[in-house]
């Protein structure tokens, strides 16, 4: 079947739903309905279906009215469920482990403030996948006091998880300067970023032979290396529970006074 357009000369073209057929050399053909009464789209939606074609093209069916960013979100989303972080962070999904997520997966996307932050996430997917398109600066402050409040138990979960007796521990410090004035922990120290005229804050990090992090501690600007040991000691002993640990430093923090009298 088809549809024929046959011109009339005092009146407009008559549209005919035809069937056309051979017989020997001979092509015959057969109206089936007059379709002149029907509206130019209808006519065209029924040559479109005669000839097997789509009705309707993408570009007419559908309007882009936003394409946000997808794949970056999804990779880090899935990594974070594969290592398990989510329920290292807390076993069930709460408001709190949902905005600390969006926080990690936003500071490797794009790191910047927190009131940046709760603005970026909107120029992709991740505000909607984990629900916090609705969260201010100051919500994302009290996430983070909600995860400092668990961070001994999240260094437990990761301690069992990489630690056993008679394993390699790695531990080294670092620092970041400080613009405000607010903090107590900030205090004038060697910076080993070289920005001078500063105050700073120290940080250790305590790893597996690997290099993944199991603990982190934080003090003033002003601490000096070696002062630190005893507290990660202190931390494999009495809070890991193991008995023997091969713990590695560099000579700045190690000294020899501590090797002698055992930490």
């Amino acid at each position: 079947m088809y549809i024929e357009t046959v011109p009339n000369r005092n009146s407009r073209p008559a549209v005919l739903l035809r069937e056309g057929w051979r017989e020997g050399n001979k092509i015959c053909k057969r109206t089936l309905a007059n379709l002149s009464d029907w509206s130019q789209a209808r006519i065209e939606a029924l040559r479109r279906v005669l000839k097997n074609e789509p009705l309707l093209s993408g570009e007419t069916a559908f309007v882009i009215e936003r394409s946000l960013p997808h794949g970056h979100v999804q990779a880090l989303l899935s990594a974070i469920k594969r290592i398990g972080l989510d329920s290292l962070i807390a076993a069930k999904r709460v408001r709190e482990r949902d905005l600390v997520l969006a926080m990690i997966v936003e500071r490797l996307i794009h790191p910047c403030s927190k009131l940046a932050t709760t603005r970026l996430w909107h120029s992709s997917t991740l505000a909607e996948e984990l629900g916090v398109g609705d969260a201010t600066e100051d919500d994302l402050y009290a996430a983070m006091d909600w995860l400092l409040q668990r961070q001994a138990r999240i260094e437990q979960k990761l301690a069992a998880r990489h630690l056993r007796d008679g394993a390699q521990v790695l531990y080294d410090l670092t620092s970041s300067y400080y613009e405000g004035r607010t903090c107590a922990l900030m205090k004038f120290g060697h910076d080993r970023d070289g920005k001078r005229g500063r105050p700073i804050v120290v940080y250790g990090v305590l790893t597996d032979a690997h290099a993944r992090p199991i603990a982190l501690e934080v003090y003033p600007g002003n601490t000096g290396d070696p002062t630190t040991v005893p507290d990660q000691v202190h931390k494999l002993r009495e809070r890991f529970h193991l008995d023997h640990v091969v713990l590695v430093g560099d000579r700045g923090m190690l000294t020899h006074v501590q090797m002698l009298t055992g930490l």
